[in-house]
């Protein structure tokens, strides 16, 4: 065998912010390297000989894509062992936005976020998370290779519904860096962004009866009260064309009469949308 005695490093695999030290050990072998000639390879950072065992000491990390390899000579070539070594650096902003925003949402279109994490390094090693609320919406991975920081932007599409108005979108960046890294992963937050949500009129009654029947000399009252955004108007509409004592959500009429029979319509309007709602009063003597 080859290298049936290779040589060992301690800890298996390095993570460093940029910047920071770093150090590692390697184990050179059991005995199948002594009296043979063998070192660590570097391109930063200083090692030191004590018997079998090389220590390699990195000062201050300056380089984004670096490794060190630990080797020895043996008559059947080299054997040796790669230190993979992940240099990171935490996104510098967060931020979070809509793609052309335009302002306010209508109900049922589709939009946009996008979350942008500035200056971040693996960025093949950053999870995005999209909340809405503390609700997550997804989770997004870049496939993106480059050692060095970079700026990467991610897109989420949404659809929202009239729940949606008033609440607020955000998202966070980690750097998922395994065991070897810090004990708390990196994170960064975006601000919030509160949504605006349009969406047409719509009726919060129950049903009414059909005809309404009401007995003369007592009062009657019809409610349309509707939701919406932008707030709706109310245009009633009477029998024998007479003009509306209301515009709001409410008609009432204090004393019925007979030529108060007939058909009532109400319409709730706002500028997405609207909705007609018709009552037949029927009038007993």
């Amino acid at each position: 065998e080859n290298c049936a005695d290779e040589p060992v490093f301690t800890p298996s695999r390095v993570v460093v912010k940029y910047g920071d030290p770093t150090s590692a050990r390697c184990s050179v072998c059991q005995h199948a390297c002594i009296n043979k000639l063998f070192s660590v390879e570097k391109s930063l950072g200083v090692s030191t000989t004590n018997g079998t065992t090389i220590s390699w000491t990195v000062d201050r990390m300056t380089e984004w894509s670096t490794s060190a390899v630990c080797y020895y000579n043996n008559d059947n070539g080299q054997c040796c062992t790669t230190l993979p070594v992940t240099v990171y650096q935490p996104p510098h902003i967060v931020s979070i936005s809509f793609v052309n925003d335009t302002g306010p949402m209508l109900e049922g279109h589709q939009y946009t976020l996008q979350c942008t994490v500035q200056d971040v390094a693996p960025v093949e090693n950053l999870i995005v998370t999209f909340y809405r609320g503390q609700t997550v919406l997804g989770q997004l991975q870049s496939s993106n290779t480059e050692k060095k920081p970079v700026t990467e932007i991610f897109t989420l599409n949404i659809t929202p519904s009239k729940d949606d108005d008033g609440v607020q979108y955000w998202c966070e960046a980690e750097l998922e860096l395994g065991p070897e890294g810090p004990q708390r992963p990196p994170v960064v937050m975006s601000q919030n962004i509160t949504a605006t949500v349009y969406y047409k009129p719509q009726l919060e009654g129950t049903s009414h009866p059909d005809p309404i029947t009401v007995t003369e000399g007592n009062p009657l009252q019809l409610n349309c009260s509707a939701v919406g955004n932008p707030s709706p108007s109310y245009t009633w509409s009477l029998p024998s064309g007479r003009a509306s004592p209301s515009s709001g959500s409410v008609l009432t009429i204090s004393s019925v009469a007979a030529e108060h029979k007939g058909q009532y319509t109400c319409s709730v309007s706002n500028n997405v949308g609207n909705v007609t709602v018709k009552y037949n009063v029927d009038v007993k003597g």
